[in-house]
């Protein structure tokens, strides 16, 4: 059975799918031939709606949360354009859309991958663990798989804290994730931008998202609230 999620156009298919590939966790999920994978699940584009094969009906909102399909692009270009050193970047790609997570714990638990290290690389540590459910992290020696002692410490305290409080994620926000082990203003902003769906987290401090500001003559974020996250993705997409 193949489900139809619609969407307010535009949207750029190919940006998101662009910025999750490299992303895709192997052995959980890959981008083939610009179509999402995910087990038996299938997501490919049509002008007016998301296609949807191998889902079950309880799969369908994370889908749409994944996808970002809730978003008017066109109040949030239209916002963003405001701003003459954006507007060059909304009018040549419009209806960015910032990715979700599928799940939230695995989203940050990829987040804490990323420290420090390139998209490759994370990517390359996300595939060496077998188990990404917080009952078997909690537990886990990651340090085996060639990250670093305080990486698998913090994932180890995220997947413990996330045992004993199921949902964490539910009432969490940047200033209670950062009062985890080893999750910085970075990581926090990540999990917020991607997994809380807060639209306006900006993880000021990433080194991509400086440079680009730069390149485009912006010291500062400010002027594109409340929807800083979708300047984020513009900006690392432009990168």
């Amino acid at each position: 059975m193949t489900h139809e999620l619609p969407f307010e156009p535009p949207f750029d298919w190919a940006a998101l799918i662009a910025f999750l590939a490299p992303r895709a966790i192997p052995g959980i999920e890959a981008v083939v031939d610009g179509e999402y994978r995910r087990g038996r699940i299938a997501v490919r584009f049509s002008p007016e709606a998301l296609l949807v094969s191998g889902a079950r009906e309880e799969d369908l909102p994370r889908i749409r949360h994944l996808f970002d399909l809730d978003a008017d692009s066109r109040v949030i270009d239209r916002h963003l354009a405001r701003d003459p050193r954006l507007k060059p970047l909304v009018r040549s790609r419009p209806g960015i859309r910032v990715p979700g997570a599928w799940d939230a714990f695995e989203l940050s638990v990829r987040a804490i991958l990323g420290q420090q290290v390139s998209v490759k690389g994370a990517t390359t540590l996300a595939g060496r663990i077998s188990d990404f459910r917080p009952e078997a992290l909690a537990e886990a020696d990651l340090t085996k798989i060639g990250l670093p002692r305080a990486r698998a410490a913090s994932i180890s305290a995220l997947a413990a804290a996330v045992v004993s409080d199921p949902d964490l994620f539910r009432d969490a926000t940047v200033e209670s994730l950062c009062e985890l082990p080893g999750i910085g203003s970075w990581t926090a902003q990540y999990i917020a931008m991607r997994a809380l769906h807060q639209r306006d987290a900006f993880p000021a401090s990433d080194l991509g998202l400086l440079r680009a500001m730069r390149n485009i003559g912006a010291s500062s974020p400010e002027p594109w609230r409340p929807w800083r996250a979708y300047a984020a993705m513009r900006l690392w997409l432009q990168a």
